[in-house]
């Protein structure tokens, strides 16, 4: 049985529609990068090194990183000697078989977030300007609403023009509190007062937005530093989760903004919005093989419940629908 095959057996057990929001929000890549392997495939009789040699473009085309394809194609030379592939078409099953390997390292308990039992769980969202951050925050507080669960919002952005306005907004969308302070004020002050607030109402979940300049390193290390130590002077064991969150359009630059930000602070995962708006998601992969930090969620459009959390199998079946579509005819 193929690896399209099992994929797909796999996929009918998950919920179908969280397997057409990758399908539709990964169509732009899909379109791209399949698209071009598709036609490497069928100019080329045989695996050879020249073919192996325009799959490499294609995948830093795709935004895969260098290093990263580099393993990739090494992994994938391996695999078709030891198989003795001579037919092309067999390559595309085995590419969307290591994609999914390389993100098998993490246990599916490392891609959902460490929310507490029966106590406040604190997620801190750090990220630069534009990235979506706010907007992340405010989906996830409907989706944690929507699960039953309460939220409040704490609005620790206090430097950028817009951002408590924003996430009031959001707050009233989601049906939950915002705990602000006046623009400019001590972002650390906003967290506490947030957390005292959480606390006395027997909140389940804080959300916490923060500043995203990463023109003065020092400042924003000082600033995180800062809010983390009062978050865990109130709860020991908190913030449960530092995520990360990266705009997928930026492509390589996204990566050299996590790059920044594992610097300064200890980031346990990484939300990757406006995927459905590049046609270079391989960026992905670079992001999890580079990184070594979990994805937990992507953005696969602009409505609520297109924030997903992320799974590779969806992921790939994404990537390859067309291909294993034409597989099953």
């Amino acid at each position: 049985m193929s690896f399209f095959k099992n994929l797909k057996d796999k996929l009918t057990k998950k919920t179908d529609d969280v397997t057409e929001k990758f399908k539709d929000g990964l169509t732009k890549t899909r379109d791209s990068f399949a698209g071009k392997v598709n036609d490497l495939v069928a100019r080329y009789r045989k695996v050879d090194e020249e073919f192996f040699e325009e799959l490499e473009e294609i995948l830093i085309g795709a935004d895969v990183g260098v290093n990263t394809v580099m393993e990739l194609i090494d992994v994938l030379k391996d695999e078709v000697k030891r198989r003795n592939i001579q037919d092309t078409k067999e390559v595309q099953s085995v590419i969307s078989e290591k994609l999914v390997e390389m993100f098998e390292v993490d246990e599916e308990d490392a891609r959902t977030l460490n929310m507490q039992q029966e106590a406040l769980t604190v997620i801190l969202f750090v990220g630069v300007n534009g990235v979506g951050k706010t907007t992340t925050i405010g989906k996830m507080a409907r989706k944690l609403k929507d699960e039953g669960k309460s939220v409040l919002l704490a609005a620790g952005d206090t430097f950028r023009a817009g951002a408590i306005d924003q996430l009031e907004v959001w707050g009233e969308r989601a049906g939950v509190d915002v705990i602000k302070h006046s623009e400019g004020s001590d972002p650390a002050a906003v967290v506490f007062d947030a957390v005292q607030a959480a606390k006395s109402r027997n909140v389940d979940v804080l959300l916490c937005d923060t500043a995203g300049r990463l023109q003065n390193k020092v400042n924003l290390m000082n600033e995180l530093g800062k809010i983390k130590r009062v978050i865990t002077r109130e709860i020991p064991d908190a913030p449960h989760e530092v995520l990360l969150v990266l705009d997928a359009t930026t492509g390589q630059n996204a990566m050299s903004q996590a790059k920044q930000f594992k610097e300064v602070t200890d980031v346990s995962g990484i939300v990757l919005t406006k995927l459905d708006g590049t046609a270079k998601g391989g960026i992905v992969l670079a992001i999890r093989h580079e990184l070594q930090t979990p994805i937990k969620y992507v953005g696969l459009g602009e409505g609520v419940e297109d924030l997903q959390q992320f799974d590779p199998e969806q992921f790939v079946y994404g990537l390859f629908a067309g291909i294993m579509e034409e597989e099953e005819e």
